[in-house]
């Protein structure tokens, strides 16, 4: 009989941080948001359980210890995906204990450098991975324009990997399957990117409502309200979400230095240390452009988000930085 805790990423990790606690309770993993309570699944079976004061803000995919319907406590998590909610100073969480974040894009629309770009810093803030996914390969008919995404992502987004997919045919599914056996990954982007469908390919059947994309500029409707995780076929965990219109930083200049991260390794020849990478004698980085080994763009980008990053410790309200920031879930 299948374990129901090893099913959704229970790990022997988890256990030591079980045993060090002295109250009682035992171990579920939240696979839904509902907001005022939440779905657990515990040995014990799945059970919904409601969210109570004193105890830190959860988001799906936090390992909880529960007694009965209550939250006990919060265990240590060893991963937090958050942004800046759009229009506010608030902290929005998406998903804890990931190691994988999906940054899906869809081939019916233009894939939007910048907000690739943040999608890596995201995730590099949360201490986890990022993959690009690009849905959708069979509305693109022109191989030439196919062609040039795929090399403008290449230079765009080096060191960043890259699968075509199609929920349709199924293009790039068992490969995305094989990657995402045995972890825990989320999908991030924007409404009518394909998200929905592409669990369901997944999944091998349909778990996630699907909604119509409108024609005129390929946007979509929240058809995914809720954040939930998926059990995968061939292992692993799958955690579906709404769509972002608006990807706002959380994490620090760091986490933007990881997702550049050729241009950080290249900032450190230049010759003064606090060189602002604007044309100073002795930038590596303005010899780099000049010499075509770098887009201007790119640097732009990396410049503003760095900025964006720097930005954040005064207006971030306390206790919201790193993983086990305090911050209110939002579905």
């Amino acid at each position: 009989m299948t374990d129901p805790l090893a099913a959704v990423g229970w790990s022997h990790h988890w256990a030591s941080l079980l045993a060090a606690r002295a109250d009682g309770g035992e171990p579920g993993r939240v696979v839904r948001h509902d907001g005022v309570a939440v779905q657990v699944r515990a040995a014990s079976g799945e059970r919904t359980v409601k969210l109570r004061r004193g105890v830190e803000a959860v988001t799906v995919g936090d390992w909880l210890v529960v007694d009965g319907e209550q939250v006990v406590e919060l265990l240590p998590r060893s991963s937090l995906l958050r942004r800046r909610a759009a229009g506010s100073e608030d902290h929005q969480l998406l998903a804890a204990n990931v190691d994988l974040v999906l940054l899906v894009c869809g081939l019916d629309r233009p894939v939007v450098t910048g907000r690739v770009q943040r999608g890596e810093a995201l995730a590099r803030d949360a201490g986890a991975d990022a993959l690009l996914v690009l849905t959708k390969r069979d509305l693109v008919r022109d191989e030439e324009e196919m062609r040039q995404t795929l090399q403008e992502i290449a230079e765009n987004h080096p060191g960043l990997d890259c699968v075509v997919s199609s929920s349709v045919t199924g293009l790039g599914v068992a490969e995305l399957r094989s990657r995402l056996r045995g972890s825990t990954s989320v999908l991030l982007g924007e409404s009518g990117a394909g998200k929905s469908r592409l669990v369901n390919a997944l999944l091998g059947h349909a778990a996630a409502v699907v909604g119509a994309v409108r024609s005129s500029d390929a946007k979509g409707r929240h058809t995914t309200t809720n954040r939930q995780l998926h059990l995968l076929p061939d292992g692993g965990v799958i955690i579906d979400s709404p769509g972002i219109r608006e990807v706002g930083l959380a994490g620090d200049e760091e986490s933007v230095a990881a997702a550049f991260a050729d241009i950080d390794e290249l900032a450190e020849e230049c010759h003064f240390t606090d060189c602002g990478h604007a044309g100073e004698p002795g930038c590596a980085i303005a010899l780099a452009i000049e010499a075509g080994e770098l887009s201007r763009a790119r640097v732009d980008a990396f410049l503003a988000l760095r900025q964006e990053a720097m930005d954040l410790p005064a207006r971030a309200p306390k206790g919201t930085k790193g993983a086990r920031a305090k911050a209110r879930d939002v579905t």
